[in-house]
């Protein structure tokens, strides 16, 4: 099978047995990561469905009170969910050096900063202003329930904490979804086309608590970032627009909740 170059790809073809063990290293990856959170959504997805009302008058709240009216405790806990779900990651990295690679093969490193931190703010610009509209279309019309960003207590770790989560939603998704797993898929023999085909879906699966709209918003952004890293060979400036992205939409949310009648709140 002639596979295209991709970047961060070694393109020889495996022997059998490790082909084997990529694989099952791939489904284990994402059995532990965002393939069970896909697997979460869709079980949340199906009690929305099935639950009386429409969905835009349920809601999906990110980031809410691990501890409420205990700030301290509240905080560690946050905190907690924020260091282990950037555990996949470094199982990434780890194995990435198993095989005399690293991060810096997918393009997660600090060699490039300015390139990483335009590039991604224009993708960022660009994909915000769409999603927002698309967001208040698809709740409009039935098809997503009212996602609340935030929904953390008034206090002083607020908004460091929003940040923090964003940035950790951004690692998470960009390193496994994007530079990983096409790295794996390549070296599994699929093509290009299939593999950009498998990432989108899975991005938009674990996103579809949100409700039909998540879903395919998620992979029509999940097939861009997919075009953009092949372009540019780097996962740094899909991390910045995905941070930026999320930053925007908690630190907004508990700025704007309320105080705008277009924001929808719960």
């Amino acid at each position: 099978m002639q596979v295209e170059a991709e970047p961060g790809i070694d393109h020889g073809v495996p022997q059998r047995g490790t082909r084997r063990i990529l694989r099952d290293e791939t489904i284990l990856v994402l059995a532990l990561s965002l393939g069970a959170s896909g697997v979460s959504a869709l079980i949340s997805f199906i009690g929305s469905v099935t639950k009386p009302g429409g969905l835009k008058d349920q809601a999906a709240t990110l980031n809410a009170s691990a501890a409420p009216g205990r700030p301290w405790l509240d905080l560690a806990w946050q905190l907690f969910g924020i260091a282990t779900a950037l555990v996949p990651v470094a199982m990434v990295a780890h194995l990435l050096i198993r095989e005399g690679r690293s991060l810096r093969t997918l393009g997660f490193d600090r060699t490039r900063p300015a390139f990483d931190l335009s590039r991604g703010a224009a993708v960022a610009a660009v994909i915000g202003s769409t999603g927002i509209a698309f967001y208040l279309a698809a709740r409009g019309l039935g098809f997503n329930l009212t996602v609340v960003p935030e929904a953390l207590p008034s206090v002083w770790w607020k908004y460091p904490v929003l940040i923090l989560s964003a940035v950790q939603n951004a690692v998470l998704e960009e390193v496994i979804v994007v530079g990983y797993l096409l790295r794996r898929l390549s070296q599994l023999g699929w093509t290009p086309g299939t593999a950009l085909v498998a990432g989108a879906v899975l991005r938009g699966s674990y996103h579809l608590y949100q409700g039909i709209g998540g879903f395919l918003g998620n992979l029509v952004m999940g097939v861009v970032f997919v075009w953009l890293y092949r372009r540019w060979g780097r996962v740094g400036p899909l991390v910045v627009a995905h941070s930026l992205l999320d930053i925007g939409a908690f630190v907004g949310y508990a700025l704007l909740a309320g105080k705008v009648d277009w924001l929808p709140t719960a």
